[in-house]
């Protein structure tokens, strides 16, 4: 089942259960997805991998609201913005851990030859391809940098 007709069902269970918290979530999730397939030349469709990249951007928005409103002193709507994150995390695969990803990052360092820091560019394309989904792309430039330094 696509990440799409996932959605709509989670909300359906969400309303029998009367979860609010999830309900909300899903329901922002689904008009997010409902904006990118009316997008101009989305032609009416949203692949799962495209839904990914929008739900990874929805939980980093999320996590870096809940960052604002404690900076903030506003516990409460931390607490509620999480709760939506965690929501939303139930669709995402698992993150790689960083020693997962240094050792992926050797492998391709070791496929594409990589000799320095010129080569980063190189490196950092198919490391994103590879791990798209499941690490933050900072994280993997960072580990890039520190292997080819």
């Amino acid at each position: 089942m696509a990440l799409f007709e996932q959605i709509s069902e989670d909300i359906k269970s969400a309303m029998k259960a009367r979860d609010k918290v999830a309900l909300e979530a899903l329901r922002n999730i689904k008009k997010v997805f409902l904006e990118a397939k009316t997008a101009p030349g989305a032609n009416d469709t949203l692949e799962d991998a495209d839904a990914l990249k929008i739900l990874q951007k929805l939980a980093k928005q999320g996590k870096e609201s809940a960052q604002t409103f404690l900076a903030n002193n506003r516990q409460d709507l931390a607490d509620s913005e999480l709760a939506q994150v965690e929501v939303i995390e139930r669709y995402l695969p698992k993150a790689l851990e960083e020693s997962e990803i240094e050792s992926i990052v050797k492998e391709i360092i070791a496929q594409t030859g990589a000799q320095g820091m010129k080569d980063m560019g190189k490196v950092m394309g198919v490391a994103s391809k590879q791990m798209a989904g499941r690490a933050d792309g900072r994280i993997i430039s960072t580990i890039v940098k520190k292997l080819l330094a």
